[in-house]
Order: C-alpha cells, then structure tokens, then sequence
C-alpha cells in the first residue's frame, strides 16, 4: 500500500511539472502590430496634405478658411474645415470665395473635390477669364452634367462644353483647369473633358454664382468635400 502512494505521488509531481513548463509558451504574446492600428495608420496617410506641387499656390492649408470668405449665398448649410478637407454642406448653394489676388489669364488651378451626398454639382468652380468670369460646373443638372457656364448666354448644359459623366458618390476627383488668351480646357483625372475656343465669345456666368467672383468654389443641393486646391501660373 505504501509503494502505491508513494508512486502516486511521483506521478502528480512530473505531471505538476510539465505543466510549470509549458505554461509560458502559452500566454507568449505577439510583436506583430494589431489590425486597428495598421487601419488607423492607413487612414492618417489618406487624409494628410499632399505636397504643394512645383511652381504652385497652395490655395488651402487644409487646417483653416484663411484666404477664403463664405460665399452669401441665400439658402446656404455650413462651411467647415475637416481633416484636411474643405466641407460645404448642403443647402440650396453654400460656397467659399477666394479673398487674395488672383491671376486672370495664363494660369491652371487644381483641385480634388468629392460628392459626399446629394445629386446636383459638387464642384462649381468660378474663376476670371480677363476681365470676365466664367464657371465650370461638375456634375450639376441632376449629377451628370460637366461643362461651362456660360458661353455665348449658354450654360453648361447647353453648349457645345456639354458633357454626361457618371460620378459616384463617395470618391475623390481630381480636377484639373486651363485659361488661356483663346482657350478654356478642363480634365477630370486623365481625361480632358472641355477643350473650348474662347475666340471672339462671349464669356459669363449665371447670377446665381455672383457671389463666387473672381475665385470660388460651390455645390448645389450636395454636400461637397475639396481638398488639395493649388494654383499654378503658366
């Protein structure tokens, strides 16, 4: 009787320490960073400002509304600064117009703007061509529509700058642009969308944009983001 608890004994004990030995590899944690911070990290690099590109004005700093006014527009939502972002919220037309000096010939500005919900133009874009303004409307007339607003007393979706593109809502566009002495040009991403002749026209803009003059930016019954706005002169 007393071999067999003697040899019970020795079996819990190598038992006991064969567990002590293991236990460490167990609870041995990782070095390799969680998932929520790579997301977080990731997310940081989206929203950071980009560099001003050679030979450019940066337009917007990305953290204030210096340089810019909010345009009095009647029926305008609320203007604010956002990581980086220039939001104009929805209302009838709520905008932002440049208050420095700006060239009126030979000059290209750029801008990434996104829908970030509503159906009408997110970018309006009003800007000097000599002595007379002119927009370029991006995505208005019920989303699609891009052109230019006016010429010859004909806006944007009725002239021959008339273009339908399909904009989703949600994503980044970079706008891209171009007053020349007898040319208007324009590109959204790579594409060249508005290759205008302006020889002996007659450039305007709708009175509803008054407010935008010489430089600004507005949205229709959307909520609007922009980011990354330069000016470069040619």
């Amino acid at each position: 009787m007393r071999l067999l608890v003697c040899c019970g004994f020795l079996v819990v004990g190598i038992l006991s320490g064969c567990a002590s030995k293991q236990a460490p590899v167990a609870t041995r944690t990782s070095s390799v960073p969680s998932t929520a911070t790579n997301t977080n990290q990731a997310s940081a690099k989206t929203t950071a400002q980009q560099p001003v590109p050679a030979g450019a004005i940066q337009l917007f700093d990305g953290k204030t509304l210096n340089g810019w006014r909010i345009s009095d527009f009647a029926g305008k939502g609320p203007v604010r600064v956002e990581d980086g972002k220039l939001i104009l919220e929805m209302g009838t037309m709520t905008g932002v117009t440049y208050t420095n000096d700006v060239p009126t010939m030979n000059y290209e500005i750029s801008v990434e703007a996104m829908r970030v919900d509503g159906s009408d133009f997110f970018c309006g874009l009003t800007f000097p061509v000599g002595k007379d303004p002119c927009s370029l409307i991006v995505g208005g007339w019920g989303g699609g529509v891009v052109g230019l607003s006016s010429l010859d007393g004909q806006d944007a979706a009725n002239n021959e700058t008339t273009q339908y593109i399909n904009f989703e809502k949600g994503r980044w566009y970079k706008v891209r642009l171009r007053v020349l002495p007898n040319k208007i040009q324009a590109w959204i991403d790579e594409d060249k969308v508005i290759d205008a002749d302006t020889t002996d026209r007659q450039i305007s803009i709708r009175l509803e944009v008054e407010e935008s003059r010489p430089l600004g930016f507005s949205s229709w019954s959307t909520t609007a983001a922009l980011r990354n706005i330069y000016l470069r002169k040619l």
